[in-house]
């Protein structure tokens, strides 16, 4: 497991590599992050000074309580509100990156492709596939949030269970969002990509989660986009080398049955096995 969660933050850490390969076309991929970035930071900063008057305007029921359980049920509402309110943002904010930037996130895609070697597809879907992308991921996001917003009320420790968890489901969100694009242009259907993504899933949350947690860095988000996307080019070719049977067993390119990590090595043809 240590392993494979370590693989996937190397993901992330070739996807930053390739700004030395391409930086051209990389470059190209912090306008829609910017973009996005800035509108989402506004959003938020708008819903920090309205939200005392929202928390006071959704809890009359407390006005006749002692001054100090008062402000303390606000208090926690606002920080669960606000916490809940940054889970959907980081969601959102990969969302409509990938749906404003999709011509440009379709090159970074196209030039790690063809870096890797073999044949490139053409994409299909366009604005559309996009848009609809887009939808569900923030539908996700709108779940998540929901869940660690109820998490954080746990007396003592709900604030940190919440940040922790926040970081892992927003993190496998996005890995998975992003590594759609190889598995589209391959025309995978929605069953066989899962197939994909559980056959590695620790390697999967590696690299959501290393990607989630280089966007809480202030600026991270605009930096980490393009090589998020890279990142998670060369995980879908990882996936698709490897493939996975009918029966969801995973094997390689050539079809021979691929060991779980750490499992011991099959004898060589000929000798039987001890």
């Amino acid at each position: 497991m240590l392993r494979e969660l370590a693989a996937g933050f190397g993901l992330l850490a070739r996807g930053f590599g390739f700004w030395r390969r391409r930086p051209a076309i990389m470059l190209l991929g912090l306008v829609p992050a910017a973009i996005t970035f800035v509108l989402l930071v506004t959003a938020l900063i708008a819903l920090g000074l309205a939200l005392p008057g929202l928390v006071d305007w959704a809890t009359p029921f407390a006005d006749g309580w002692d001054e100090i359980w008062r402000t303390l049920l606000r208090v926690s509402l606002a920080v669960v509100a606000l916490g809940g309110a940054a889970v959907l943002a980081a969601v959102t904010f990969t969302a409509i990156t990938l749906l404003i930037g999709d011509p440009f996130y379709e090159r970074i895609w196209r030039a790690v492709e063809e870096d890797l070697g073999g044949d490139v597809p053409e994409t299909d879907g366009g604005f559309w596939r996009a848009v609809g992308d887009a939808l569900e991921l923030i539908s996700l996001g709108l779940v998540v949030a929901i869940g660690v917003g109820l998490v954080g009320f746990i007396p003592l420790v709900g604030g940190a269970i919440a940040a922790v968890l926040g970081v892992v489901l927003t993190g496998n969100l996005l890995a998975r969002e992003l590594a759609t694009r190889a598995f589209e242009a391959r025309g995978l259907p929605l069953e066989a990509r899962r197939a994909l993504l559980r056959s590695r899933r620790w390697r999967v949350l590696g690299f959501g989660v290393a990607t989630q947690l280089c966007f809480l860095v202030p600026l991270g988000a605009i930096a980490t986009m393009p090589a998020a996307v890279a990142g998670a080019t060369m995980l879908a070719r990882q996936l698709l080398e490897a493939g996975v049977g009918p029966a969801g067993s995973t094997r390689s390119a050539g079809g021979a049955p691929l060991s779980p990590p750490g499992s011991p090595e099959p004898p060589p043809p000929g000798r039987p096995a001890r």
